[in-house]
């Protein structure tokens, strides 16, 4: 191939590392600008093993060998590492974390919008222990919110930006105990309901039907379908409930399917509350084009929904089911989640900019997924190593895992794979230790920064610091001695100690 050509000549390699030179010392200028926006996309369980993965897999789509490829997070100027750990837990959960990097302050795993002064499961001890979000701080600063996940929308992550629970499994009333419910401990999705009002306007997305509805009711697109049904023991309705909040003057609108959804016009739509599945979405792989949309198209309607607040916008992005796809050891399904959610990180690019949007690519924790064995350049992903193992000498695929279902022994011995269909999307990938899901991985992740006071995440760092940054970059929340009061121009501009931080050489203040 030509790239193949080119890769030969020496000149090639120094002039690519030069032009990047050129573009590195162009950073030298900082970007402190306040961010009128802030986006946040977490990639559930996207830990650096799954980014460099799905980077090969977005080439091999393209026809490329692959590594050569840049996704869209790969171009982002900032690189930091989030060190992941709960409060009582080397290798953390989605719920720990989430609340770290929305909240600002590590908690247990389990828990949800409060400190590590909350046990898991146990109602009374949230009280008192409430932590406040970035969404929070936005919605107090009048900027719009919004939520989108491909999970159902009071899943751990999503509900660390508006819940607060001692328990994540809380999805609706019939998931507590008579314990919690007697003490007074609310459901997330009841939650989700009555934490987002006041708003200037809001944007909700994902999955999670079956929990705003009484138990038992009939789902809109699953009528045959026992678990589709609703959940909720106190017969609420959540979207009447969600209606009934609007101001008078407001547009809102509830969609449940893909059709509804882009048939909206956003600029009349103030509030909007999309749930497209009664539990979680589909895999993007097994995603129905016409009824469900994907994360690309509902981040771009919800960008455009947001944007119309002069006082900017929070957002928060979840790529939820990476993380599920590598627990059930289905790599094929994760990293085709990993790609979309790319691609909706470039839609939202290409619809904001650098100059006032802080966008910030991160995952909560990693998986024990990797990939390895020798392969040679432009080797499917999904295909094998070049050689048999030495010791067993049976072929094996580069991607593993460390434990979980994949694990096969037939007569004694490790499953030959040549009679098994290894690209196919359900492949489970062999795994060391058997489990019936493969679980998180401990090591730090990556946190990818562009736009203002992107420059802050640049080492390793505590993940609650992620939320600060966030803050402060938006003159949002408890630091704002940097923010001069809001200038004529509608948003708050830097104040004078930030133009002396940038004038003054490092070292001269501290």
């Amino acid at each position: 191939s030509v790239s193949a050509e080119k890769e030969k000549d020496a000149k090639y390699w120094r002039d690519q590392a030069q032009q990047t030179l050129k573009n590195a010392l162009r950073l030298q200028k900082l970007n402190t600008n306040v961010a009128k926006n802030v986006i946040i996309f977490l990639g559930d369980g996207m830990g650096v093993s799954t980014v460099t993965a799905a980077r090969i897999l977005k080439g091999q789509l393209q026809h490329n060998p692959g590594e050569e490829t840049s996704l869209e997070m790969d171009k982002f100027p900032y690189v930091a590492l989030s060190k992941t750990y709960n409060t009582n837990a080397q290798v953390p959960d989605s719920a720990g974390t989430a609340t770290a990097f929305l909240c600002g302050v590590k908690t247990n795993e389990g828990t949800i919008g409060v400190s590590a002064a909350t046990q898991r499961s146990q109602c009374s001890t949230a009280k008192g222990n409430e932590v406040t979000s970035i969404l929070h701080w936005a919605k107090d600063a009048g900027k719009s919110v919004g939520i989108v996940t491909t999970t159902r929308v009071n899943h751990a992550t999503p509900s660390a930006a508006y819940a607060h629970s001692a328990e994540r499994e809380w999805y609706s009333d019939n998931e507590m105990s008579p314990e919690a419910l007697r003490q007074g401990c609310k459901d997330i999705a009841y939650q989700l309901m009555h934490n987002i009002k006041d708003i200037e306007a809001s944007v909700i997305m994902g999955g999670g039907r079956k929990y705003m509805f009484p138990k038992n009711r009939t789902d809109v697109e699953y009528e045959m379908d026992e678990k589709s049904r609703g959940t909720r023991l106190d017969g609420l309705n959540l979207i009447d409930t969600w209606k009934s909040f609007k101001p008078k003057h407001k547009h809102s609108h509830y969609v449940w399917n893909r059709t509804e959804l882009l048939t909206l016009d956003p600029h009349t739509v103030d509030y909007l509350l999309g749930l497209f599945e009664p539990g979680d979405l589909q895999y993007e792989l097994n995603r129905n084009n016409v009824t469900d949309p994907s994360l690309s198209e509902m981040v771009e309607v919800a960008v455009k929904i947001l944007s119309k607040n002069p006082k900017g916008f929070f957002l928060l992005v979840e790529g939820g089911r990476i993380d599920h796809g590598h627990h059930e050891s289905k790599a094929k399904l994760a990293l085709h989640e990993t790609v979309e959610m790319d691609r909706a990180i470039e839609k939202a690019g290409a619809m904001t900019s650098l100059e006032d949007t802080l966008t910030i690519v991160t995952a909560d924790h990693s998986h024990v997924f990797t990939f390895g064995g020798y392969t040679p350049r432009g080797n499917s992903i999904f295909g094998l190593a070049p050689m048999v193992s030495d010791t067993d000498n049976k072929p094996f695929t580069a991607i593993l895992y460390g434990n979980g279902p994949g694990y096969k022994v037939i007569g004694g011995e490790r499953e030959n794979i040549y009679k098994v269909d290894y690209a196919h999307s359900n492949y489970q990938a062999q795994a060391a230790v058997p489990l019936r899901y493969e679980t998180h991985g401990g090591e730090d992740v990556a946190v990818f920064a562009k736009g203002p006071m992107a420059h802050l995440l640049h080492g390793v760092h505590e993940q609650n610091y992620i939320a600060h940054v966030m803050g402060y970059a938006a003159c949002v929340g408890a630091n704002q001695d940097h923010c001069a009061s809001a200038s004529s121009a509608g948003g708050p501009s830097p104040g004078p100690l930030l133009l002396l931080l940038t004038l003054l050489p490092l070292g001269t203040l501290f």
